[in-house]
Parts: structure tokens; sequence; C-alpha cells
């Protein structure tokens, strides 16, 4: 049975167990792919929102969201708010079922690795120099650049140039890679608060082995700022009218 919500639930689940599968893979000891990089990590998350628009796609939301950014930016833009709550609470679902997959996928790998930060990072975004303004402004106009690029891609003006069924999935992974690679170095470019909020609560709630804290001080940040971001984009859309 599918359904725009399961669509939500089952893609934001496979973006987060593809995405931080990727950190995982490059920051917990024994990991065959430990130590890889930044490189490996943006591409990862690139492949990981491409697969999961295409699974919820395939499962019933042709909207294929995987983001309240995303959901938010695109109401303003169209002045319907109808989606908000249920697509905000099918993505945190997914995003919360995604990162205990991550967990179980790694379950040895935990014990192995003594830095509690490196475990946490897994799971949620941490700043590189910890600023709550520079912080949120970094969040703000990431996700800014993520609906905004999103909603032109998908736009009459580039759209109606007739590019081939199916390609929208890969052009959003690209945007999303592009992010990574130019605007993530700040703060991990959480650019959804489902992405960072639900594994945030996973790590909180598993028995992760010495895992510490979730740093839940920081976690308005990742949240507040895409909002800001995905709203300010979509007004700009409903300004421009495209």
């Amino acid at each position: 049975m599918t359904s725009p919500l399961v669509g939500e639930f089952l893609g934001t689940m496979m973006l987060i167990l593809l995405g931080d599968g990727a950190v995982a893979g490059v920051l917990l000891k024994r990991s065959k792919g430990e130590g890889a990089g930044w490189m490996v990590i943006t591409t990862g998350w690139a492949l990981a929102v491409m697969t999961g628009v295409f699974t919820a796609i395939a499962c019933g939301s042709a909207d294929a969201h995987l983001n309240p950014a995303v959901t938010l930016g695109m109401a303003v833009r169209s002045g319907n708010f109808a989606k908000c709550a249920p697509y905000l609470a099918a993505q945190m679902l997914g995003a919360l079922a995604g990162s205990a997959l991550v967990w179980l996928h790694y379950l040895p790998h935990w014990k192995e690795t003594p830095d509690a930060e490196l475990k946490r990072a897994c799971f949620c975004t941490v700043p590189a120099i910890r600023s709550f303004a520079a912080n949120l402004g970094s969040e703000i106009i990431a996700t800014f650049v993520l609906v905004f690029v999103v909603g032109a891609i998908f736009s009459k003006a580039v759209a109606g140039t007739g590019p081939a069924a199916g390609l929208g999935p890969y052009l959003v992974g690209s945007l999303v890679w592009g992010i990574g690679l130019s605007l993530g170095g700040t703060t991990g470019y959480a650019i959804n608060p489902a992405r960072d909020f639900g594994p945030r609560l996973a790590h909180a709630l598993l028995p992760i082995a010495g895992k510490g804290g979730s740093d839940w001080g920081y976690a308005p940040v990742p949240v507040l700022g895409p909002l800001v971001g995905g709203a300010l984009a979509g007004a700009l859309m409903r300004w421009l009218a495209f």
C-alpha cells in the first residue's frame, strides 16, 4: 500500500540510513572506510538524497520532500500549509527509523570507537566553531540554497525545457553534494530538521556503547535555521512566481 505519508516515511528512512551510514563508515573504528574523509561523506549524502527521493516517489509521495524545511518552503510558495504537519510527522519518524538501522548495521563498531563525539557525529550535526548566530546563519543560507534551487529545478522554465523523466532526483542529489562541498564545512549542513532531530533523538534513546551526551544545547540550530531558510526561499519563489 503506497501513500504520500508512506513515501515520506520510507524515503526519509532511506536518506538517513545511507547518509548517516556514510558518516559512520568514515568515523567509526575498524570500519573499512575509516578516515576516508569529507569527500566520501558529502558524496554519500548526495547519493542518499537521490535514493531517498526515488524511494519516496515509488512509495506514493510525488512531492518527495523528505525534509520539513522543503515542505515549509513549498507551502509558503503555494500558500497551502495542509501537508506540513502530516509530512513533518512522517519525516521525523522515518529519520528516527533510519538512524536506528545505522546503529544496528554498525553494531560491533560502537564499542570499538572510544571517542563519544565521533559516535554522536554519526547521528547528528555539530559545528566546526560553536557560535549560535554564525551557526544559525550558516544553516539558514545553506537551506535557502537547497529549497530555492530545488524550486528552480522543477520550475516551468527549467522543467519545461524537457529533461528526461526521472532526472530530478539526480539533480537534487547533485545539489546537495554541491551544498556539502561549498557550505557544509561550518555546521555539517543539516539543512533538514528531520535529518538532525530524529537521529539526535535516536542517539539519546539507543543503547550505544560509551555514547556520551546528545548535545541538546545545539539542537535548536539545525531545526530553526533550516525552517527559516526554507521559508525565506518559499517567499522569494512566491514573489518571483516560478
